[in-house]
C-alpha cells in the first residue's frame, strides 16, 4: 500500500488508516481479528481517542505485542466520555498518562487535541499541555482533531504538527479552505471520515441521526458513481487521497475482511483528474455555503 510522509514528521504512513471509533463499545475476539486484519492488510495508523469506549484498552490487548508494526495515534480533552471537555493543563497530562497504560505502551506517535474550540486553542493551556507531554517523551508529535476556524487556527499557529479533519465527497469545505494551508505550511494532514459515514449504502435515510446531514448532502449531489457498489467506495476513498496536501484517510470497521478490501480498492490511489474535477464542480455548483465540515 502507498505511503506518504506525515508532513513534517518523520513518520511514513499507510493512505489507508483505521479509525478506531467503530470499536468503541464491542468487546470479544472480534475487536482482535479485526485490528490483527487491519495490519496484515498492510495498515500502519490505528487512531483512536480515549472517549471512544473501550477503544484504547481493547487496542492496548490486540495489538501490544506488535507495537513496532503501527503508528498509534489517539486523542484527549473528554476525559468521562463524549459530551465531557476538560481542557485544562492538568486534566489533559492525567488523561494522556491514562491513554499510555490502556494502550500498554510507552509511547504514542499522535496525540490530538479532540474537537476543542478556537478560543481554547488561543487560550494555549491546552497546546502547551501537550508539549509538556512531549518533553517528558510521551507523545512525539502534536495534532489537533476538528474542523472549521479551529482547524485552521491549528494549522497558522506553528505550534502543532498534524491536523486531522472531515474531508469527503459529503463534505469538501476544507479541500479549498484548509488543504492548502497545511500543504503549504508542511502539516500532515488526516481526512476523518472520508466515507461520508457512509451515508448512501442503504438507499434510504440512514436510521442513526449522525448520518442525516451527509445523507440529505449526497441526495443533493446526486453523484452518478454512488449507484455502483464497490466502485462508489473506491471513488470515495481516492477522492479524498487525490486532495493535495492529504497524507492518509481514517476508516473504521468491525469487520475483520473490510480493511482488506479497502485496501485493494486503494491499489491505486489517485483519482484521474477530471474525474476529481468534476466531483469539486458539482460541489461549488450544488453546495451553499452552510455545508460546512462537519465535526
Amino acid at each position: 500500500m502507498e505511503k506518504r510522509r506525515l508532513g513534517r514528521t518523520n513518520m511514513d504512513v499507510t493512505v489507508l488508516g483505521f479509525g478506531g471509533a467503530a470499536i468503541a463499545g464491542e468487546r470479544g475476539e472480534n475487536i482482535k481479528r479485526v485490528l490483527n486484519g487491519a495490519l496484515d492488510a498492510g495498515i500502519n495508523v490505528i487512531d483512536t481517542a480515549e472517549c471512544y469506549e473501550g477503544g484504547e484498552e481493547s487496542i492496548g490487548n490486540a495489538l501490544s505485542k506488535k507495537r513496532d508494526e503501527f503508528f498509534l495515534f489517539t486523542k484527549c480533552g473528554h476525559p468521562r466520555g463524549i459530551g465531557s471537555e476538560d481542557w485544562s493543563a492538568n486534566s489533559i497530562l492525567e488523561s494522556i498518562e491514562r491513554s499510555l497504560r490502556r494502550l500498554q505502551t510507552d509511547r504514542i506517535d499522535l496525540i490530538q487535541l479532540h474537537g476543542c474550540s478556537e478560543a481554547v486553542l488561543k487560550k494555549g493551556e491546552a497546546i502547551s499541555a501537550l508539549e509538556k507531554a512531549q518533553e517528558r517523551g510521551w507523545v512525539r508529535y502534536l495534532g489537533y482533531s476538528g474542523d472549521g476556524h479551529a482547524a485552521r487556527f491549528a494549522v497558522e499557529c506553528d505550534a502543532l504538527d498534524v491536523l486531522q479533519t472531515s474531508i469527503s465527497i459529503a463534505d469538501q469545505e476544507a479541500v479549498s479552505q484548509i488543504a492548502p494551508l497545511a500543504r503549504a505550511r508542511n502539516i500532515g494532514l488526516i481526512a476523518k471520515r472520508p466515507l461520508a459515514n457512509f451515508a448512501w449504502k442503504t438507499g434510504h435515510k440512514p436510521i442513526n441521526s449522525y448520518h442525516h446531514e451527509y445523507y440529505e448532502r449526497l441526495r443533493k449531489l446526486n453523484f452518478d458513481f454512488l449507484r455502483n457498489g464497490e466502485e462508489s467506495i473506491a471513488i470515495a476513498l481516492r477522492f479524498v487521497l487525490s486532495v493535495p496536501g492529504v497524507h492518509t484517510a481514517i476508516v473504521g470497521t468491525t469487520k475483520p475482511e473490510r480493511c482488506r478490501e479497502n485496501a485493494r480498492l486503494l491499489e491505486s490511489s489517485a483519482l484521474p483528474q477530471d474525474q476529481y474535477n468534476a466531483i469539486r464542480e458539482r460541489w461549488d455548483v450544488i453546495a451553499p455555503k452552510t455545508w460546512i465540515g462537519q465535526p
